[in-house]
């Protein structure tokens, strides 16, 4: 009962606080796209400095995000350390934009398409627009049954993607390793289908995945760099082996890589791009986290397997170093199949390059 009363006590702060907040906060570029599940864009939006260690928000990409100056008596930040990650940002060359469409009418299992415009200048000329579909955590069969499963396929494939690539934990059952693997095979991805598995999938059934991936012709990067070649062009795909054992897997795939290359890495926890140095990475896409599954509408997230709480909850997020993540909420549920505040969706990536 006293949690109850304090999560609602919590929910009443937020929302008076976030009422007199939302004023202030404007755009620096009308360019970005912002939906109404992405635009919590801070972690202290008005709360007393008491609460700020108990909720932590969805950051997602605060660089166009400014607030009004307040006069008040404050010390002004240090130069270096208020510039610093722009100027980081600025030097990679990137530009993301995202939008999120709703498809719970027309398909089962899934409930929204998040899209983003990823802009990099180490992206060549023969793959602008290349269509990237990333899906992860299916659980095969938890909440995701198999009309859903025939309708994620459905989807996909009306999304005519270049290349799928997936985040691991594909089942709830060493039974449904085979009709998943089947299924996802019916993708049609002219550039190819790639994986990396998660945690699920290392501590049952391994060798049955294995087995089935090869059988239908999906690419399985455990610690390997495999490449896309478009023309006479190419990016490059890395994945990660068991991001949760370090001892064994804590020097990333691309650290010997060519920095003047598009790198993709994949891993399925988003920890590992913060516990790890992920040298000549360009983009992670990450799942693990099933965007709390439960949420309190979509703000806090009471359980995130995360060492990191709610700072790599979902969406677009970046490590310490600024390199840019996707993490999606996945399809599927563990434990308990329901998702609260954490749709199922599927992420598109459109790749451009950045000439200016």
């Amino acid at each position: 009962m006293m949690k109850k009363l304090l999560y609602i006590s919590v929910l009443f702060l937020l929302l008076f606080s976030s009422c007199k907040t939302k004023r202030s906060l404007v755009l620096s570029s009308p360019q970005q796209v912002i939906k109404s599940d992405s635009s919590r864009f801070s972690d202290t939006l008005g709360l007393p400095s008491a609460l700020s260690p108990l909720l932590t928000f969805d950051q997602s990409d605060l660089r166009n995000i400014h607030r009004h100056p307040v006069k008040r008596p404050a010390e002004k930040p240090k130069k270096e350390e208020a510039s610093r990650p722009k100027k980081q940002i600025v030097k990679r060359g990137t530009k993301i934009t995202s939008q999120t469409i709703d498809v719970s009418s027309a398909y089962k299992g899934v409930s929204r398409m998040k899209v983003y415009h990823f802009t990099h200048r180490d992206v060549p000329d023969a793959f602008e627009g290349l269509r990237i579909a990333f899906i992860s955590d299916l659980h095969y069969k938890s909440l995701l049954k198999q009309k859903g499963l025939e309708d994620l396929v459905r989807l996909l494939n009306a999304q005519k993607p270049d290349v799928l690539l997936m985040g691991g934990d594909f089942h709830e059952g060493c039974q449904y390793v085979p009709p998943v693997m089947a299924a996802l095979a019916k993708v049609d991805t002219p550039l190819g289908t790639y994986a990396v598995l998660g945690n699920n999938d290392y501590e049952a059934c391994y060798e049955d995945i294995v087995r089935e991936m090869n059988r239908n012709g999906i690419h399985l990067l455990e610690h390997k760099v495999d490449t896309l070649h478009r023309k006479d062009a190419r990016i490059l795909l890395a994945g990660v082996r068991n991001p949760f054992d370090l001892v064994q897997n804590g020097k990333s795939p691309t650290l010997d890589l060519s920095p003047d290359d598009f790198v993709i890495l994949m891993t399925h926890t988003p920890d590992y791009a913060e516990d790890v140095p992920i040298t000549h990475s360009d983009l992670v896409l990450a799942g693990h986290t099933h965007g709390g599954q439960v949420s309190l509408f979509g703000l806090y997230a009471p359980i995130v397997p995360s060492r990191y709480g709610q700072r790599f909850l979902k969406g677009l997020k970046y490590n310490s170093n600024h390199i840019p993540m996707i993490i999606t909420n996945g399809i599927g549920t563990s434990q308990k199949a329901v998702r609260l505040f954490a749709p199922a969706e599927v992420v598109m990536i459109v790749l451009h390059q950045l000439k200016d």
